[in-house]
Order: structure tokens, then C-alpha cells, then sequence
């Protein structure tokens, strides 16, 4: 067998991440923030050198894709400080204490942000958003049939404060992912798979809203 067809994936065989933990011999928090710390873990590698490795300490996100009928999709444009920009992104927010549900999570983010409920609730995706630096996990949810809540949205503090919404065309983010104008990853991530599955037929093997699963 010549080397390049060693690795070639076999048909019908599913690749899937794993679980895995090389050994720690020393991890050192240097800093606990607000939101997240900043841990040192010297990690005992496959070679037998001890490797350093800055770990920021996430407590894991969510985020929501909302289509309408006419498979227009809600965006929030938000000041994001460390990359000084103004940027186009879906409803996401932080999990609010260890053990939360995502879904209640994402429940809560959809209203506080955008003053929406919506009766129809699967799991697009879950990815880890930096994992060579950083822990955090998110899931973002496809969310359908989205209705406003009663009364007024409350003000924003913040960021949020200055909040801006619009409907646009998925296909319209799609080319705006594709041309580099768009930036948000949860944004960049679900746009493009959604589109694929939304013409495969896909949409119907997501998984539901409160799976628990990874």
C-alpha cells in the first residue's frame, strides 16, 4: 500500500473526533477574569518532551440561526472591542453557570437579544471555536417559526445597547461569507451548512433541540 492511500478515509466510514488526555505534569492559572482565566499546563507530548501550552478557560457559548419561510435569517450587528469592528452575527450568548442546558441558554440569548420565541428548535452544529488556545465549546441552534414577545424589547446595556437587526437572505450571507465581508464565526459556520442541507434535504436528520449529547 503506498503511502498517500494509507490514509485514505475507507467508503462509507465515519470520521469522528475522540476523546483524549496526554498527561499534565504542572498547570499554573495565572489569571481569572470576569468571564475567563488563563491556565499553563505543561503536557507530557507523544515524543516524550514537555510542551507548554496556554489554555483560556471558556464556560462554553451558544448561538441561534433563525429562519423565516422566505429562508431569511435574523442577524444583530454589535461592536465586538478586540477586533474594533461593528459585526454582522447571529443571536449567541454565554452559558450562564456550569451544567446549564444550551437550549435554555439559547432560549434566553434569542429573547434578551432580539425579543423572539420560536416553536421549532434543532441542533446545527457544535464546534470548538479556537481549540489550539482555547476550551470553548458552542452549540448553535436552527430556530424556526419565530414569533416577538409581548410588550417591548427591554434596553440594551453595553454593547447591546445600540443592537441592530435585519431579516436577509441566507443566500445573501452566503456570498457575503463567501466574499470576506462577513466575519462572525458562528456566522461563517452555519450559514454555509445550512445552505448545504437546506438543498440536500438535510435538515430533517438534525438533531433535536434538547439533545445532551457532544
Amino acid at each position: 500500500m503506498s503511502e498517500p492511500d494509507k490514509h485514505r478515509v475507507s467508503d462509507g466510514e465515519l470520521l469522528a473526533d475522540e476523546p483524549a488526555a496526554l498527561p499534565v505534569r504542572r498547570s499554573v492559572t495565572a489569571f481569572r477574569g470576569g468571564v475567563v482565566d488563563m491556565r499553563t499546563d505543561h503536557v507530557l507530548m507523544p515524543d516524550g518532551d514537555l510542551a507548554v501550552r496556554d489554555v483560556l478557560v471558556h464556560p462554553g457559548s451558544v448561538g441561534v440561526l433563525v429562519l423565516d419561510e422566505g429562508e431569511r435569517v435574523l442577524v444583530l450587528r454589535q461592536y465586538r472591542h478586540p477586533v474594533g469592528r461593528r459585526l454582522w452575527e447571529l443571536p449567541a450568548g454565554l452559558l450562564d453557570f456550569p451544567g446549564e442546558a444550551p437550549l435554555a441558554a439559547a432560549q434566553r440569548e434569542l429573547a434578551e437579544e432580539a425579543h423572539l420565541s420560536a416553536r421549532q428548535w434543532h441542533v446545527l452544529l457544535d464546534a470548538y471555536t479556537s481549540p489550539g488556545i482555547s476550551d470553548e465549546a458552542v452549540r448553535v441552534y436552527l430556530a424556526r417559526e419565530a414569533t416577538p414577545l409581548p410588550g417591548e424589547r427591554p434596553p440594551g446595556r453595553h454593547e447591546e445597547a445600540d443592537l441592530e437587526a435585519r431579516w436577509v437572505p441566507l443566500d445573501d450571507l452566503l456570498a457575503g461569507v463567501a466574499a470576506g465581508r462577513l466575519h462572525n464565526p458562528l456566522l461563517v459556520m452555519s450559514v454555509p451548512l445550512l445552505r448545504t442541507m437546506l438543498d440536500s434535504g438535510g435538515v430533517r436528520t438534525l438533531r433535536a433541540g434538547d439533545f445532551a449529547g457532544n
